[in-house]
């Protein structure tokens, strides 16, 4: 058996209620007691390292030679059991771009970038008025509502699958699996297997009824790509596609819902919008820590040893709020990106990918407020409670009030 690097060194556990509770604070604490790359047990029993520094995962994500993606180079996948709930985030073998490097990563990359940006621009945000107008017209009349429920776990999925060339019915279905997957619990594998059979289904769907969508685009590409290449990266695009542009629809309304410097947004103002789902994605971002990057070889970051095969995680959370990057603390709104939410490097989420759940996230407020413009809060803030993963942070529920307005109805 593979001797863990750091058994005895007090490697914190990547699990427990803190990291849903007060994150920023106890990214602060592991900072403070291992420094910018601390040792940490995955469940199972599995040591991996966790970079927290901003210059650091800089560091890592900038030399994918080093610092591999090839999730075979990992020196415990002999301690890892069949059913470990995190193998669909940590996959060995797994023939999509996650784990692809080198030319045949790039040339999936622009497999990926082209059926996307050919994406119009205006059906994107058509599709996603009024998929939000749908759902909106199912509670308007009510005064009440569980916005993450109701509305944020199922707008992205259904605008996805519309531009993906899935059905509508099967887009709703996906929701639950891509939730299960990506929490990685008990339900995670099963998760994965809905969505891979849906994927699969789709690609058969296409090849034998060509459309004008994303899917219908990754078949035709020169690249000479396998369906089994495609559906992975169809899963991948699918899962990251839906629940981080959830997440940051559910917690850009918390915090305008929760922080007074939002509240012209709610009568109407739209630089609001934009402002409050920039500072999430420095202060709250869905994206908190990403599995991961393997260490081609012995070398040294951040003042630690790595050995030839450690699994470093992505700690975007904890280098967002970097205090040698945020020596004020301010919110860095206005515009300033330069938060590592959406990555970093060649394995970075690709612009196209970003525009569109940009699209849908700012879309999908914008007619909330449009349509329930004095929502608020129907519970204290401090009430509002997360889900159980150390990997997307977002709310399990949002409940709101609002005046009763009547459905519009029949634009779908």
């Amino acid at each position: 058996m593979t001797q863990c690097p750091h058994a005895a060194g007090g490697a914190v556990p990547l699990s427990g209620p803190r990291f849903q509770t007060e994150p920023a604070q106890l990214y602060r604490e592991i900072r403070r007691d291992h420094g910018a790359v601390a040792p940490v047990v995955l469940d199972g029993g599995l040591p991996a390292w966790l970079v927290l520094d901003y210059r650091e995962l800089h560091q890592v994500t900038s030399d994918p030679v080093l610092f591999s993606r090839d999730s075979d180079l990992w020196n415990q996948w002999e301690n890892v059991p069949a059913d470990w709930p995190l193998l669909p985030m940590i996959g060995r073998k797994q023939p999509s771009i996650l784990y692809t490097v080198g030319p045949r990563h790039a040339e999936r990359a622009a497999m990926i970038g082209n059926a996307l940006e050919a994406i119009d621009p205006f059906a994107l945000k058509r599709f996603a008025e009024e998929f939000a107008d749908e759902l909106i017209d199912r509670f308007c009349s009510k005064g009440s509502t569980d916005i993450i429920a109701d509305y944020a776990m199922l707008l992205p999925a259904r605008v996805l699958a519309r531009m993906y060339g899935v059905s509508d019915a099967d887009g709703d279905a996906l929701v639950g699996s891509i939730n299960d997957m990506i929490d990685g619990r008990e339900r995670a594998l099963a998760g994965q297997q809905h969505l891979a059979a849906t994927m699969l289904g789709l690609l058969a769907d296409k090849h034998a009824e060509p459309g004008d969508d994303v899917a219908t685009r990754m078949l035709a590409d020169p690249g000479g790509f396998t369906d089994e290449e495609v559906m992975q990266d169809l899963m991948v695009m699918m899962a990251a596609g839906h629940q981080p542009t959830a997440d940051w629809m559910g917690n850009s309304l918390r915090l305008m819902l929760t922080d007074d410097r939002f509240a012209a947004s709610l009568s109407g103002g739209r630089h609001s919008v934009a402002e409050a789902m920039n500072e999430v994605l420095w202060e709250d971002t869905p994206t908190q820590n990403v599995a991961g990057r393997w260490a081609a070889r012995d070398t040294h970051l951040g003042g630690r040893h790595i050995r030839a095969g450690d699994l470093l995680l992505l700690g975007i959370a904890a280098a967002n709020s970097d205090p040698q990057v945020r020596v004020d603390g301010s919110a860095l709104t206005g515009g300033n990106s330069a938060f590592l939410s959406f990555g970093h490097g060649e394995h970075r989420c690709p612009f196209p990918a970003q525009e569109t759940a940009e699209v849908i996230a700012r879309t999908g407020i914008e007619v909330l407020l449009d349509r329930l413009p004095d929502i608020d809060l129907a519970v204290a803030a401090e009430r509002l409670t997360r889900r159980p993963s150390p990997w997307l942070r977002g709310l399990t529920n949002l409940p709101v009030v609002f005046t009763p307005t009547p459905a519009i109805g029949g634009r779908t």
